[in-house]
């Protein structure tokens, strides 16, 4: 099969569009057909080398986002049949394989794809909409809270939105004017411009914070009692962060998202309540996938990119 393939860490350029042996599935697993790929932060900052103990040695097949088809199942599946359509985040932080053909899944680590999406809308899906999800979930967040979400047109932000609408918040996004009208469209209630002010001093008195852009002076939005949630949680250990947020009588939250196959039924079932859509700001072959990379380098990137793939049988 065709993968991309980097022989070690650097430049996107170290990636490269080669041949590879097809994986098998084997006991309780599925051979995953895969028709689209998304890319994540994390990808590039794995490529980069930048959590090199997180990996053993090259060559690495990153991507973990997918969507596809059940090409094969291993013995002892019985959820999934070939010709299924299912999405998944497989084996994070282990390396998954997701730039490629095929990648093989454990079964409770995917789910049904859902019916009103595409594949390339719900490979879009898996790593950022979990992260929102398991986060939220920590959160215990209620209709009529004010909640902040910092960096709220990104991958995981612009989920996040939609999901705390739909859990009835009162939601403040936090993004460039450019991204505002975007985000009014997915539920946000207001909206604020970092460029324009700073954003603690502007927002006040809010229940929780989502921050997914890495600002700890937004523990000063929050009232007394309140909840920080760090997204990405990680490697950001105790540090200012916490001792701020202890001084200001607030909780801090921090969340590592792992693969989840009924999360995944949860977001696939929101998507076809139409309550979520994955915004994909753009879709490239999987050739391209270095310039994928580059696009995610230059940060501020609407949503998602996602790459296509063509298998061959």
């Amino acid at each position: 099969m065709q993968a991309v393939v980097a022989r070690g860490y650097g430049a996107p350029e170290v990636m490269e569009l080669t041949r590879v042996p097809r994986p098998v599935a084997g006991p309780g697993e599925v051979l995953v057909r895969v028709a689209a790929a998304g890319t994540n932060p994390v990808d590039v900052v794995s490529r980069a080398g930048l959590i090199p103990d997180w990996f053993g040695r090259p060559p690495y097949i990153w991507g973990w986002d997918i969507s596809g088809t059940v090409a094969q199942v291993g013995p002892g599946v019985v959820r999934f049949a070939p010709g299924d359509e299912v999405f998944g985040m497989p084996s994070f932080p282990k390396i998954a394989g997701g730039y490629a053909e095929h990648v093989v899944a454990s079964a409770h680590e995917l789910a049904a794809k859902p019916e009103k999406a595409s594949h390339v809308e719900a490979a879009a899906l898996p790593l950022c909409g979990l992260t929102a999800l398991q986060t939220l979930d920590l959160l215990d967040v209620s209709a009529g809270q004010r909640v902040l979400v910092n960096g709220a047109a990104g991958g995981v932000g612009h989920l996040a939105v939609q999901l705390l609408k739909a859990l009835g918040a009162h939601v403040i996004g936090v993004s460039r004017e450019y991204n505002h009208e975007f985000l009014r469209t997915l539920g946000a209630a207001e909206v604020v411009d970092y460029q324009q002010v700073r954003v603690a001093d502007a927002v006040r008195d809010v229940d929780v914070v989502v921050d997914c852009a890495g600002d700890d002076s937004l523990v000063a939005s929050l009232r007394r009692g309140g909840v920080f949630a760090r997204v990405p949680g990680a490697g950001n250990g105790p540090g200012p962060l916490d001792e701020a947020a202890s001084a200001a009588g607030v909780r801090v939250v921090r969340h590592v998202v792992h693969p989840d196959g009924h999360g995944l039924t949860r977001l696939a079932r929101a998507v076809d309540d139409g309550l979520l859509t994955a915004a994909v700001t753009a879709t490239l072959p999987l050739a391209q996938a270095a310039k994928a990379h580059e696009m995610l380098d230059g940060g501020h990137t609407r949503g998602k990119v996602v790459l296509t793939v063509e298998a061959r049988g």
